[in-house]
């Protein structure tokens, strides 16, 4: 006998359901979606922190800029302009510029990848500057002293006619007033773009040195990274004391012409300053935030018969 449905007095009952459909249900929380290919980290705004190549820390720029361009995590030495170091070694508004409009030109009409001369405007508005030195008298604690610092910034602190010119020009004027000189170097040698011309630099500047040395006058030249090829071969090689600040390379040729060239095994960190020191060529290794404080000692003690 077959079974007779139930009846439901006119009703129907339909079971609702746990969970409604995809369709009808709403998120509690609404998610923007994420386009492929982006990330959910903000990006560091620019100008704003440095990370360090040695240490990988983050570093403030400000913080940075107030400890001389120096890590405060590693003491790694970053790349700093010539006006900053000047600022940081000098007495307050008493740096005088000389030479200041002197400027390199395209004598020989050197091309290659891009012709001498629109480097030259190329980076005399990228840095600022007329070229790879600035030059002048200025005050370290109570010693007015002749000063070159160089910037590598401009086609790599290359020794052109022009920085070999107010470099002899600086030290010239150093010995004709009776006061010691300092060359900062931070340079990849002498410049290619004017061939024999930058070369005869290297006598030149070295030609006023030792005359400014027979007038019993002091010479304190200061390596930074780097202090390569013809720089090296000249004025950055001839002070009566030869300082560096830390890790910085230093040295003629590169370690692949030399390898090649003797046909042995380099020793490690060959070219760094504190090999050299090891050897003799360096008389000392100063953080740049102590360098002005040292400075100052040296003359102290070097300057003490000058009249």
């Amino acid at each position: 006998m077959a079974k007779q449905p139930k009846k439901t007095l006119g009703l129907e009952t339909v079971e609702p359901a746990v969970t409604p459909p995809p369709a009808e249900q709403e998120p509690a929380i609404e998610k923007k979606p994420v386009s492929p290919g982006t990330t959910r980290r903000r990006d560091i705004p620019q100008g704003l922190w440095t990370k360090c190549p040695e240490c990988e820390e983050m570093i403030f720029d400000k913080e940075l800029e107030e400890n001389e361009k120096v890590c405060p995590h590693c003491s790694h030495h970053f790349l700093t302009t010539a006006y900053a170091r000047i600022a940081s070694l000098t007495e307050p508004e008493s740096f005088e510029e000389f030479d200041a409009d002197m400027m390199s030109v395209d004598t020989l009409e050197f091309t290659g990848t891009a012709a001498y001369a629109d480097k030259l405007v190329k980076h005399r508005e990228k840095t600022g500057l007329k070229d790879a030195v600035i030059t002048g008298i200025g005050r370290i604690g109570g010693h007015e002293v002749g000063m070159a610092v160089m910037d590598f910034n401009f086609l790599g602190g290359s020794m052109g006619s022009v920085v070999g010119e107010k470099i002899t020009r600086i030290v010239e004027v150093a010995t004709e007033r009776r006061l010691p000189a300092i060359i900062i170097s931070s340079s990849g040698g002498a410049r290619m773009y004017e061939g024999m011309f930058s070369l005869m630099q290297l006598a030149k500047t070295s030609a006023a040195i030792a005359y400014h040395g027979r007038q019993n006058l002091p010479y304190i030249s200061v390596l930074t990274h780097p202090t390569t090829a013809g720089v090296m071969a000249s004025y950055a090689s001839l002070g009566d004391l030869i300082i560096s600040e830390p890790k910085a390379m230093i040295g003629f040729a590169g370690p692949r012409v030399i390898k090649d060239t003797t046909q042995s095994k380099l020793p490690e960190g060959f070219q760094t300053a504190e090999f050299l020191m090891e050897r003799g060529l360096i008389d000392a290794i100063i953080p740049r935030t102590e360098l002005k404080k040292r400075l100052s000692e040296y003359l102290d003690y070097l300057c003490g018969n000058l009249g």
